[in-house]
């Protein structure tokens, strides 16, 4: 299969131009189709042929191992979530807080990767934030700011900028510092690489919606093995156990403790079924394509407009124009899909293997009269 091919099985792209990946990536028909066909096996067969907890059971098992694979994980150490936030709010969750403990954290980050801990600021633990230049990270600031902290939260591809911040970097620092490492890594996969080996750090919070072309709640929750065992998640359920009649009851080993009750497994069906058509692409060829496209886009704006790096490091570029949200508005009605930012104030178009070169063209025609 080929990017373009790809394409051609997603109904959205069909019709104007897309460029808003990084919030939501459309699903092809064959992904949409596996979880319905799921959904219809589940309620119409698997009551009398089957049991409908040990098919959802057996799906979940399916699911964990092709996400493990993919990321470079073993299947114990991933838990299946709903999003990004729900992985970030688990492992805040699960951790034993005293006032004046310390969390940092990047500027840069997504409301997913400040809100939980604006949470934990209520009771008294410290939040210290790293500022940062052109959507970069000075390691020598962020190991004066994680000395003595508990944790650290930062992206390993930023949403304002797209810029690929040095993880397995600034993870040795914090570990250095005696620092829990967690790594919102949402904008990564279907784009690039992940493999969550070469980072090390702790914990990574990622999700499919986006550059998979999966669809929504179907997101995942890596956790170190031996990491895990550490974490006493305070959402509790029968899945979360070994044996939920137990008194006192055992958490799973590994990531699955954070995994609680019934839930729908047709999401994490289609976020299967993406991830094996991303590799059957191959993420190199998708991120060769990537890189070219979001190129000529970057190449097409002029110097002082562009926020983002001017040779990409992601399909996500920042252009600074007047007036935003009237511009995102404008190429709206012109068939053009981007979205605004709200830091830095710009607009962020989001350039996927599955656009066009014709696709930018027009996007850039969009923009002239911008600058």
């Amino acid at each position: 299969m080929t990017p373009l091919e790809l394409r051609a099985d997603v109904p959205a792209l069909q019709d104007g131009a897309y460029f808003n990946f990084g919030a939501h990536g459309p699903s092809p028909r064959f992904v949409v189709e596996a979880a319905e066909a799921f959904i219809e096996s589940h309620e119409y067969e698997s009551p009398i042929v089957d049991d409908p907890y040990e098919t959802a059971f057996d799906t979940f098992e399916m699911v964990r191992e092709t996400v493990a694979d993919f990321v470079g994980a073993e299947a114990e150490e991933i838990a299946l979530t709903e999003s990004t936030t729900a992985g970030i709010n688990a492992i805040a969750g699960a951790i034993d807080w005293e006032p004046w403990d310390v969390v940092v954290r990047t500027d840069l980050e997504h409301p997913a990767g400040i809100l939980a801990w604006q949470r934990l600021e209520r009771e008294g633990v410290e939040v210290r934030v790293v500022e940062t230049t052109d959507g970069r990270v000075d390691p020598e600031e962020f190991a004066e700011a994680v000395e003595g902290a508990d944790l650290a939260c930062f992206s390993a591809l930023t949403w304002t900028h797209g810029t690929r911040l040095p993880v397995a970097e600034l993870v040795d620092i914090a570990n250095d510092a005696g620092a829990f490492t967690l790594v919102d890594a949402v904008q990564v996969p279907g784009q690039t690489e992940l493999d969550v080996s070469e980072w090390g750090a702790d914990a990574v919070a990622a999700a499919g919606h986006k550059w998979l072309l999966g669809l929504w709640g179907g997101g995942f929750l890596y956790v170190d093995r031996e990491v895990a065992e550490e974490l006493e998640p305070r959402t509790v359920g029968y899945r979360s156990v070994e044996k939920p009649t137990a008194e006192p009851f055992a958490f799973e080993p590994g990531a699955k403790r954070f995994e609680v009750g019934s839930a729908n497994p047709a999401s994490h069906v289609a976020l299967a079924e993406a991830i094996e058509a991303i590799e059957e692409v191959g993420v190199d060829r998708m991120e060769e394509r990537t890189l070219d496209l979001a190129g000529r886009l970057a190449d097409g704006v002029p110097e002082e407009q562009l926020l983002s790096p001017a040779e990409p490091e992601s399909g996500l570029v920042t252009i600074d124009v007047p007036d935003p949200e009237a511009t995102v508005e404008r190429l709206a009605d012109e068939g053009i899909v981007v979205r605004p930012l709200p830091f830095p104030d710009a607009i962020r178009a989001s350039v996927h293997a599955v656009n066009t070169a014709e696709e930018v063209d027009r996007l850039l025609g969009g923009l002239e009269d911008e600058y």
